[in-house]
């Protein structure tokens, strides 16, 4: 028996360094030429989006415990303070290789495209003018200059807003005065700049566009009249955006979701993003008003927030960006009604490959269908214009019982999913927002239907929100079923949901907060008493949770092989002498975001086979409501493991292998000379033929 402390800090990889990491590698889709041009710029964008939300929430929570004076440390052992200071240095070299991406690699591809993002003094005095114009209509009416003096204080920066610090000269008083302009973020943040010349009209594939900060910048004149602009330097504001509720004390969840929303612009600074040339004194300025340190200040040589790339990818240049997907539908969903064919057979969808149509088919046919008699179903990020929900609307209006929980904390869809709340109580449908204390995660659609041989259930059950957006962007596995038993489990866990049950046991699914996580760690200890004849695969989203981690290990010093699939976080240290030598860690990131979650234990040749919602991380394991549902058709048993499970692990294309210091090493520099990469997802798109 091995003696090593598998408590020790040494063995863990820290959550947020690891976060950083998957940014990382988010930021090297920039650079693959597997992707068409403006696929890559969206790359960019995304990278921009992700690090925002990442200061929003996981920053802000370190300095909220630095603050307090918390000092708890996790499984590595790095302070909260120890954390900030590596999460400082190391992603002030990452936002220093994307300025690169951006300037160096993309900024020329697009020229070479036709795409011109050009700089405002480099204009023809004609360019100028037109820009003047377009200031003077949309621009100029909606700018607020706001003045920082004895007289005026500083004004609130709103999170995520972009801003110009203004240093004016009073040629009356010969004083430096400083004013905040706020760049509205209803301006299109890349300005168009049509064609006039005639030469430009004979090329209308060319497209040129100015950032609006600049434009701006270069018209204040109209908002200081009488007044010497002296410069003006863009800044950026992140704010604390992780809502905290006291649910407890709430008379009314909604509405206290309501006013936590209009609280979260008003958080506390967690970061500052400024121009590299802003002078010290407009640099001292904003740091002593916001109150925040060196550390919070992030310098740049180009454009801030860089999310708003997403603009470039909706041009109409279909050449630039990926071949459109068509998602097939099953055969057993084309020939018949959607009810028979669930009842003859298990039927699995693999999304985005898969259509989602048949998910939004099942609801708004139990909507309309006489024979059925309540839809149940959780929703928890659906989006906008939702057609499921107008679905469970219409099925009310039909006479239905339709009942529906809405979680409404999910993270940053908290405003749709209110709107969605009230539209679906206008409608006269059951709306509960769940379980004091705990999120809402599962995926779950129970339809009852009154048939000749007596009531029946059907259920769809899925690793993915009911969005059909996200539906074409994210990799997810969803299941219709039968099956009483499940159809059993998936009715208590409503009954969980929307009433006061204390169900302990279940038939078929797990549950969390109940018994995932005792079952989980019951799987894997089995496949360790098998020793070297043990398998273990996991897909998921992280991997954090330390005894579900120390369960690993153990497992891989029995012998046990453990192949691990996790897109973004994992704090797990693969390939550690006597700890994790058996355990390989990959995650694959490509043209559609990885979403499925697949828990598999071989348990000598009668394996068990979950999917779900959960993540393996204490948050999804003991703070939130989860269902894992099991595979139990043998048929779809074998195809999951063979044209899902080993397609992943074969990828060279888009798959990075974990190694023990927590970076990545890209499977694509592992291939030999002229042996063809193969990527899963590209396999999966082009028909799933033998891999």
């Amino acid at each position: 028996m091995s003696t090593i402390n598998l408590h020790s800090p040494s063995l863990y990889i820290n959550r947020e360094l690891s976060q950083v990491e998957f940014n990382r590698r988010v930021l090297n889709e920039c650079l693959s030429m597997e992707h068409p041009l403006l696929e890559r710029v969206k790359f960019l964008a995304i990278f921009s989006s992700n690090m925002d939300e990442f200061f929003m929430v996981r920053v802000s929570g370190l300095k909220q415990q630095v603050l307090l004076g918390i000092t708890d440390r996790p499984a590595d052992g790095l302070t909260p303070r120890e954390q900030l200071l590596a999460i400082y240095r190391s992603i002030t070299r990452l936002f220093a290789e994307a300025m690169d991406i951006w300037q160096h690699k993309l900024l020329p591809e697009l020229e070479a495209n036709g795409i011109h993002i050009l700089c405002y003094n480099e204009l023809k005095r004609s360019q100028q003018k037109r820009l003047r114009d377009y200031f003077e209509r949309e621009i100029f009416p909606v700018l607020t200059p706001l003045a920082f003096d004895p007289g005026h204080p500083f004004p609130h920066i709103s999170n995520l807003s972009l801003n110009l610090a203004v240093e004016i000269h009073d040629p009356t008083t010969d004083e430096i005065r400083f004013a905040r302009v706020k760049v509205p973020a209803t301006l299109p943040r890349l300005v168009p700049l049509k064609p006039i010349d005639p030469d430009e009209l004979l090329t209308p594939t060319v497209q040129k566009f100015v950032w609006v900060e600049e434009v701006v910048a270069a018209n204040l004149d109209r908002l200081f009249t009488g007044m010497e602009i002296r410069a003006a330097f863009p800044f950026r504001v992140t704010r604390n955006t992780d809502m905290e509720i006291q649910e407890e004390e709430a008379d009314d969840l909604l509405l206290t979701m309501e006013e936590n929303l209009r609280q979260r612009h008003f958080g506390s600074v967690v970061r500052l993003e400024i121009a590299e040339e802003t002078p010290e004194a407009i640099r001292n300025i904003l740091m002593t008003n916001l109150q925040i340190s060196q550390y919070d200040v992030y310098t740049t040589n180009g454009p801030l927030g860089l999310s708003s790339l997403w603009q470039l990818h909706r041009l109409e240049l279909p050449e630039l960006k990926d071949t459109p997907l068509f998602a097939a539908t099953p055969q057993t969903l084309r020939a018949e009604n959607i009810f028979a064919a669930i009842q003859k057979q298990d039927i699995l969808l693999h999304h985005p490959y898969d259509s989602f149509l048949p998910v939004i088919e099942f609801i708004e046919t139990a909507a309309e269908d006489p024979d059925v008699l309540a839809i149940k179903q959780t929703l928890y990020r659906v989006g906008s214009n939702s057609p499921i929900v107008r679905a469970l609307m219409r099925a009310r209006e039909n006479g239905k019982q339709v009942a529906v929980l809405v979680e409404l904390k999910a993270r940053f869809d908290e405003e749709s999913n209110i709107e969605w709340a009230r539209a679906l109580e206008n409608a006269g449908v059951h709306v509960v927002y769940g379980l004091i204390g705990l999120k809402t995660h599962c995926k779950l659609s129970l339809v009852v239907r009154r048939e000749r041989d007596g009531i029946r259930r059907y259920v769809h059950l899925s690793t993915g929100n009911y969005n059909g957006s996200t539906a074409r962007m994210y990799t997810d596995l969803g299941l219709f079923t039968a099956r009483e038993d499940i159809a059993s489990d998936v009715t208590e866990v409503f009954n969980y949901l929307t009433g006061y049950s204390r169900q302990r046991e279940y038939r078929k699914c797990l549950v969390a907060p109940v018994n995932f996580r005792e079952k989980l760690l019951a799987f894997i200890e089995r496949e360790t008493s098998f020793g070297a004849d043990g398998y273990i695969f996991v897909k998921a989203n992280s991997l954090v949770d330390a005894p579900i981690i120390r369960a690993l290990y153990r497992a891989s010093q029995a012998g046990v092989k453990v192949d691990l699939v996790i897109r973004g976080i994992c704090c797990l240290r693969p390939g550690l002498p006597e700890v994790s030598e058996n355990i390989r860690v990959i995650s694959v990131i490509g043209r559609f975001l990885e979403h499925s979650r697949i828990y598999y234990f071989q348990n000598q040749g009668e394996p068990d086979l979950y999917l779900g919602s959960a993540d393996m991380m204490p948050r999804n394991i003991d703070r939130r409501v989860e269902v894992m549902f099991p595979i139990e058709d043998a048929t779809l048993r074998e195809e999951i493991r063979e044209r899902i499970m080993k397609v992943y692990l074969q990828d060279t294309a888009k798959a990075g292998e974990l190694q023990a210091d927590g970076t990545y090493l890209p499977l694509s520099t592992q291939v030999g000379d002229g042996e063809v990469l193969f990527s899963s997802q590209g396999w999966f798109v082009n028909g799933r033929s033998t891999p």
